[in-house]
């Protein structure tokens, strides 16, 4: 019987367990385990020794549990019967995973039913290579991821939409903000899950949720939708209309000393203050009120009134309050007494704002009235 000499495997990385064809070997045979491998010496179904990576010269002395098993005698080639399992460390990437039906759960928010689906990649190793041996392969020639996955696509299902359930429902965010927190969604099915799959000797070395299918077109969600929607709408919208009104509000501002400067700045060139613009209005408002018409024939036009102001406030007070009186003398027989007083009186509060009269000669003017009633 030939006993082959050399034991290894060099297949690719899509394959997590390979089951060596030779099952006959001597105590000298050479074991070579590559990087990221684990070979596994099984006897009648049972798993005994594991070499990590490294060349091995099979020897009494480092396969103890084979002698044990075998009761092998020391020294020389002692033929013996094995099977060899190569197991594949390395991080299997990129493997989809998709629920295979709706989940249903409350909205944590907004309190109504849903149902949703979701999708994503994952990455798994082996963990413990004789708990996936046992548990998994049992007296299969090997597995590839594809396989794994299969095999554990029930198993995930089982377990996955439970916790995506329980995960959701015990969120602080609804359906309408789980896009924004996927990261943080991901993270929390990644640590239920991890306990799942090192039962049978694989690490969940990642987990991520790319895809949530929501129930887009019903009634509910789309009810809900829209009050999500628009209760942050509202928010930005008086927001930007406070801002929108701010800059109207400066703008007009602006604008106003702007006005205000270039009419200064005309004061300024045309030689004239704003008192004496003043003065040239109530001469206007005065010429065009009939009870005072003949006022300006008096001499006291435009001119004369634009020079009014200060020192002489007060005589032109008089001498208007006295042309004031002569001029309404001939209408004062046709007026109502308190008629003729009230317009008296406005005449001495345009005087007093235009500035011709100070407040202290409008009480003045105000007492005489009053006394003449």
């Amino acid at each position: 019987m030939a006993l082959f000499k050399i034991i290894k495997y060099e297949g690719d990385n899509s394959t997590f367990v390979w089951k060596s064809p030779v099952e006959d070997f001597n105590t000298m045979s050479q074991l070579i385990v590559h990087q990221s491998q684990e070979a596994v010496f099984f006897k009648n179904g049972q798993a005994l020794d594991l070499f990590e990576a490294g060349r091995y010269t099979l020897q009494t002395q480092n396969i103890p549990l084979i002698r044990n098993f075998l009761n092998l005698p020391t020294g020389g080639k002692t033929p013996f019967h094995c099977e060899v399992y190569f197991v594949n460390k390395t991080q299997q990437m990129a493997i989809k995973w998709g629920t295979d039906s709706q989940v249903q759960y409350m909205d944590p928010k907004y309190n109504f039913p849903l149902q949703i689906g979701a999708s994503g990649e994952m990455t798994l190793s082996v963990s413990d290579s004789r708990r996936l041996l046992v548990k998994i392969i049992g007296t299969e020639s090997g597995i590839t991821q594809s396989e794994l996955v299969a095999k554990f696509r029930s198993y995930l299902m089982s377990k996955i939409k439970p916790y995506i359930a329980s995960v959701m429902q015990n969120a602080d965010y609804s359906i309408f903000e789980v896009d924004a927190r996927m990261d943080e969604f991901s993270t929390k099915l990644h640590e239920i899950l991890k306990p799942d799959f090192n039962e049978y000797g694989i690490s969940l070395d990642k987990f991520f949720v790319t895809t949530i299918a929501k129930p887009e077109g019903e009634t509910a969600y789309e009810r809900f939708k829209d009050l999500h929607i628009r209760q942050y709408a509202d928010v930005a919208q008086a927001q930007l209309k406070q801002k929108i009104d701010i800059i109207e509000q400066q703008t007009e501002a602006q604008k106003i000393v702007i006005e205000s400067q270039a009419i200064a700045q005309k004061r300024a060139q045309e030689g004239y203050t704003y008192a004496q613009e003043r003065g040239f209005d109530v001469s206007e408002k005065i010429a065009e009120n009939e009870a005072v018409g003949e006022f300006t024939n008096m001499g006291v036009g435009f001119g004369t009134m634009a020079g009014v102001g200060g020192a002489v406030g007060g005589m032109v007070g008089g001498m208007m309050n006295e042309a004031m009186t002569s001029a309404t003398q001939p209408a004062a027989a046709n007026l109502d007494p308190m008629a003729e007083f009230k317009m008296k009186i406005e005449k001495l509060k345009l005087m007093k704002e235009s500035g011709i009269l100070s407040e202290e000669e409008f009480e003045m003017q105000k007492k005489a009235l009053l006394s003449s009633l």
